[in-house]
């Protein structure tokens, strides 16, 4: 037998890494959801190719979607919350699997299907309660807990499109994904929701005062760099990733998770890794020919 003949298949690896992709991202109901949010008929709550769509329809979502868990740990109402009622450690691809079918059916789904979505989201929020570390009381419908964690999804889902996506918006087209996001944050119960660019900077820095990591931020910063359970094929790019959410992170953020400050060649490397890991991506999801794509926020992997 040839050397040539024993090397793997390009296209059955790349096949294989699609799928294993596929399936920890989408959840054991990812073609069904997929092919629900897209084929039922019915008005939508965004018109197709809006900005929402653009955004949420791109494999930088893998970034921001980091990016945007490593900001929300931040603020100890928003962290205990998870760290108490989420069950992230045990279940981290389940809880991936319905967050990321909860925003692709309010962007991409029936406006019935996406209300029932948020019906759902607001009755489980309405169940947990508690104290953080520094016995203060936080509730998960709680309006102004809920507009940090917009605000983090937000800032962090745009910056990672207009950093890595193929089709980065305009001025007037970042300030209507903020307007359209809104719309779903106001749903949840979130009050004060940031409808521009510029408003959107202002509910962070309001925000800083009440940010500050405690240990249960810094343990699931640790588990999210280091010990996230990936399967092997995907060890390589989850680590693009990684580095890229990292370098796009505000550097007081960064000190308050006790992860060092990149300089200006780690911050060079972390746009380069976001390039080559969205570009994987991509090519992964793309290999899967007629099998639906996850519902997840890049439906498209564009």
């Amino acid at each position: 037998m040839s050397t040539l003949s024993r090397l793997p298949d390009l296209a059955a690896v790349r096949r294989r890494a699609g799928t294993v992709l596929f399936e920890r991202v989408a959840g054991p109901d990812g073609a069904e959801n997929r092919h629900r949010i897209h084929a039922t008929p019915g008005p939508r709550w965004f018109e197709a190719g809006s900005p929402i769509q653009v955004v949420h329809g791109d494999a930088s979502m893998f970034v921001g979607g980091l990016r945007a868990l490593l900001l929300q740990s931040l603020h100890p109402g928003a962290m205990s919350a998870v760290a108490d009622h989420s069950g992230y450690r045990g279940d981290p691809w389940g809880r991936l699997a319905r967050t990321s079918t909860f925003l692709a059916v309010t962007t991409f789904g029936t406006a019935d299907d996406a209300q029932a979505a948020v019906d759902t989201v607001r009755r489980i929020h309405g169940r947990i309660a508690g104290r953080t570390p520094a016995g203060d009381r936080y509730r998960a419908d709680d309006p102004d807990l809920l507009r940090w964690v917009h605000v983090a999804e937000v800032d962090s889902f745009l910056r990672a499109h207009q950093a890595f996506g193929v089709r980065p918006l305009d001025e007037a087209g970042a300030d209507a994904y903020v307007l359209q996001a809104g719309r779903v944050a106001r749903s949840l119960g979130a009050t004060r929701v940031p409808g521009s660019v510029a408003e959107l900077a202002d509910a962070l820095e309001e925000f800083r005062p009440a940010l500050g990591a405690t240990d249960a931020a810094r343990e699931a910063a640790r588990f999210l760099l280091h010990e996230p359970p990936i399967p092997v094929p995907l060890r390589p790019g989850y680590g693009l990733l990684v580095r890229a959410a990292l370098g796009s992170l505000p550097v007081w953020a960064l000190a308050d998770l006790d992860v060092a400050r990149p300089g200006r060649v780690g911050r060079a490397a972390g746009l380069a890794a976001g390039h080559v890991g969205t570009r994987a991506i991509r090519w992964l999801l793309a290999a899967q020919g007629d099998v639906p794509r996850p519902a997840t926020p890049l439906p498209h992997a564009a």
